[in-house]
């Protein structure tokens, strides 16, 4: 496949990727009382991460980049909750919530310092006829 969209290249994209696939993962364990509770709110804010990525990256202009990029922070955000839920729950063990937990943290600041060099991009003023 020599064609690839522009977002498959992030790193940011492909950490959101990995992270959604072990919330996926994970919520196996879960109990089946969760199954359209917390295991449905998990599943949706981590796709959601890589989703707005990718959303947000075939925008033309960079606000509205940063818009999605924001979005998809604030589902990193909805995930760390729901980790935090289920270590509460006892549905994760401490070392899970740990590594999970520095997972969405390391991706948050990526995601941040990635919409920090997208806002420090030179303006590019419209050709007029």
């Amino acid at each position: 496949m020599a064609h690839k969209f522009k977002f498959e290249s992030l790193l940011i994209w492909q950490r959101a990727m990995d992270l959604a696939e072990n919330m996926n993962i994970i919520i196996e364990t879960f109990p089946q009382k969760e199954r359209f509770n917390l295991s449905s709110q998990l599943l949706r804010a981590s796709d959601s991460v890589a989703l707005n990525i990718s959303e947000g990256s075939i925008m033309q202009t960079v606000p509205m980049q940063i818009k999605y990029l924001n979005i998809s922070i604030g589902s990193l955000a909805e995930t760390v909750t729901c980790i935090h839920k289920a270590k509460r729950r006892n549905y994760i063990t401490a070392s899970q919530f740990d590594g999970f937990y520095l997972d969405c943290f390391n991706l948050m600041n990526m995601i941040i310092g990635y919409k920090n060099s997208l806002k420090r991009q030179p303006i590019r003023k419209r050709k007029t006829r």
